[in-house]
C-alpha cells in the first residue's frame, strides 16, 4: 500500500531585480529551530539530548518508527555516493535510533528495490533526495514502492522547494566566495544551475527557490538547466552580462557531485559553488519530509487523495 504525500503548493513572491527586499534571515532561523533541535553547526546541546523535541509523540512513547528510506537518483561519479553517505550520516547524528536507508533510482547500489526488500521494518517512509516535482518523483518511486508490495510505504515530498534549500544555498555560496557585504551591488547576479525536466511543474519549482533566493541575496537570479529545458548555464551568464551583470555566481542546486554538477560549474569554475550535499539544512529537511509524511498519514490520508494531491500540487 502507497501512499503519496506531497506538500501543498507554494505561492511564489514576486521575481525581484537587485532591489529585492532580504528575505529576514530570522524567519529561516526560526524555521530551522522549529524543524529540528540541532543548530546548523550540527552539533546538540545536552539539553536537546535529553528532551529530543523533535521526535514525534509516538517514538517518545516507544511506539516504532516507520524506517527512512532516502531515495537518490544514482550518479557514476564516486563523489555522489560519498556525499549522499555523509548526508545521512548527519541525519541519523540528528535523530539517533531512527532506522536510515539509502536505495537508488537507477546507477549506484544499493537499489530502491533492493533496500525495501531487506527491510526489517514492514513500514518505510521514502523520502526523495530530489529537488522538484519531476519524472522520478512522479513515477519512479511509486513504481518503486508498489514493487514492493510487503513493505507499508508512505512516499514525502521532494526537498524543494523549501526555505531550508535557500540557506543551504547561501551558505554554499559563501564558501564559494560570496561575500554580502560585496555582492548586494547592481553588478551581482547568481545562475541558479540545475539539473533540467520536461516536467512543467519541476521548472515551476526551480523557479520558485530562484525567487526564494533573489529575495535572501537582493541580487537577481536567474535559473538555468544542464539538460531537457533552456536556458542553460552558459546563455545565462550571457543573458546576464549583457544586462550589465558581471559579477555572476552559480549555485549549484544539486543534492550531490554528478556529470550535470560538473558541467554547470564548469561554466564559470571560479565563481561557482559546491552542490548541497551534507549541509545541514538538508539533513534538517530531509527528517522534515520525513515527520511530514508521517503526520499526513496519521491524519488518515487515503491514497487515492494523496494522489489528487500530487495532480494538484
Amino acid at each position: 500500500m502507497t501512499e503519496q504525500l506531497p506538500e501543498q503548493p507554494h505561492r511564489s513572491p514576486p521575481m525581484t531585480d537587485g532591489t529585492a527586499h532580504h528575505l529576514p534571515a530570522r524567519v529561516t532561523d526560526r524555521l530551522g529551530a522549529q524543524l529540528s533541535p540541532v543548530p546548523r553547526n550540527g552539533t546538540r546541546s545536552p539539553t536537546h539530548r535529553t528532551r529530543q523535541p523533535d521526535r514525534p509523540a509516538e517514538e517518545r512513547r516507544g511506539a516504532s518508527a516507520p524506517s527512512l528510506v532516502a531515495v537518490a537518483h544514482g550518479s557514476r561519479d564516486p563523489e555522489a555516493l560519498r556525499t549522499v553517505l555523509a548526508l545521512l550520516d548527519r541525519v541519523r547524528d540528528l535523530r539517533p535510533g531512527l532506522d536510515v536507508r539509502l536505495g537508488h533510482i537507477e546507477l549506484n547500489r544499493p537499489l530502491l528495490r533492493d533496500t525495501l526488500d531487506g527491510l526489517r521494518n514492514a513500514d518505510a517512509v521514502l523520502v526523495p533526495l530530489l529537488l522538484g516535482r519531476g519524472h522520478h518523483v512522479k513515477h519512479d518511486l511509486p513504481a518503486g514502492a508498489a514493487a514492493a508490495p510487503a513493505v507499508r510505504t508512505r512516499i514525502a515530498a521532494p526537498l524543494g522547494p523549501h526555505p531550508l534549500l535557500v540557506e543551504a544555498l547561501y551558505g554554499r555560496l559563501v564558501e564559494a566566495g560570496w561575500d554580502p557585504a560585496d555582492e548586494g551591488g547592481r553588478h551581482a547576479a547568481v545562475v541558479l544551475a540545475a539539473a533540467g525536466s520536461r516536467d512543467p511543474d519541476s521548472a515551476r519549482d526551480t523557479r520558485h527557490t530562484a525567487r526564494a533566493l533573489a529575495m535572501r541575496l537582493g541580487v537577481p537570479v536567474v535559473p538555468a538547466y544542464a539538460s531537457a529545458a533552456t536556458p542553460t548555464v552558459p546563455a545565462a551568464l550571457r543573458a546576464l552580462a549583457a544586462r550589465g551583470r558581471h559579477r555572476t555566481f552559480v549555485a549549484s542546486y544539486f543534492t550531490a557531485p554528478g556529470r550535470f554538477a560538473s558541467a554547470c560549474a564548469d561554466a564559470v569554475p571560479h565563481r561557482a559553488a559546491a552542490p548541497l550535499g551534507a549541509h545541514p539544512a538538508l539533513a534538517r529537511l530531509v527528517l522534515h519530509r520525513y515527520d511530514q509524511a508521517r503526520s499526513a498519514s496519521d491524519a488518515a490520508l487515503a491514497p487515492a487523495d494523496a494522489v489528487s494531491l500530487l495532480a494538484s500540487a
